[in-house]
């Protein structure tokens, strides 16, 4: 054996809530954040009893417990980069924002509110919460269509509209905003824009309903390529590239919507 140098790759964690089902929440994060080659930590704020057709049940953790990861985690092994997720409740999303606002590492947030098969995972009343707290420590914060309308009003009908939209969600005070238009008829077009500076993603639109933990996985390789040290646009673009291949190997798994194939680039 020779000797080999090891170097501890960069370190991304996720808060978010776990999925029973594999494709999406924290297994997805942790997936993503080891495709993109970086070490992928989590504090779960929250377990679902969710599959392939839905979302049965979810119990949020106590705050403590919560708070307790957070300090055990950025106390002794440090991030640089962290991505939020499903965060459920007023007290979570506090908490959460509290510990993130004083920690100087960049802040993906993917305002989650509700599943791909149309389950709440956001009591209402922590919506007021997201937008008026996590928000503003947010780097990027990544909603869908459905997402800028819970946290603005604003209804996204047509590409037009994503920079109303875009502006909307940048008033709330987070540094960027990558307003995701997939559910637009059309070619799929993401939006990211700083207030200044604007960059238009677009990806062929894949015949594939295979598409569970897309949201989270986006957002996760934005942490990822974040903490592996591009700026914002640069860290969008290689994540939008590894989604979009994701996306198109995405596979059939139980009775309803598969996942995407974190795995995609070793197959």
């Amino acid at each position: 054996m020779g000797n080999v140098t090891v170097s501890t790759p960069p370190r991304v964690l996720t808060v978010a809530g776990s999925d029973s089902g594999g494709g999406a929440g924290i297994q997805a994060d942790l997936k993503t954040m080891l495709a993109q080659g970086v070490h992928g930590m989590s504090v779960i704020a929250a377990v679902t009893a969710q599959n392939s057709v839905g979302v049965q049940g979810y119990w949020e953790l106590p705050p403590e417990a919560v708070r307790a990861q957070l300090d055990s985690v950025l106390g002794d092994i440090g991030a640089e980069a962290v991505k939020t997720g499903m965060l459920a409740s007023p007290a979570l999303v506090e908490i959460v924002a509290e510990t993130l606002a004083g920690y100087a590492a960049p802040v993906v947030v993917d305002p989650v509110g509700v599943s791909k098969h149309g389950d709440s995972l956001l009591a209402p009343e922590a919506v007021e919460t997201l937008r008026t707290r996590l928000l503003p420590v947010a780097t990027v914060v990544t909603p869908n269509l459905w997402e800028v309308e819970q946290l603005t009003s604003v209804k996204v009908e047509d590409e037009g509209d994503l920079r109303r939209a875009a502006a909307a969600i940048l008033e709330l005070g987070p540094t960027w905003a990558l307003i995701k238009g997939g559910h637009l008829p059309g070619e799929p077009v993401d939006l990211l824009t700083d207030g200044v500076e604007e960059y238009v993603f677009t990806a062929a639109r894949l015949d594939n309903r295979h598409t569970h933990g897309t949201g989270c996985t986006l957002a996760s390789a934005i942490a990822s390529h974040l903490a592996l040290g591009e700026d914002v646009p640069g860290a969008v673009g290689k994540a939008k590239e590894y989604v979009t291949g994701a996306i198109a190997r995405g596979f059939p798994l139980g009775a309803g919507i598969g996942p995407v194939d974190h795995a995609w680039q070793w197959r």
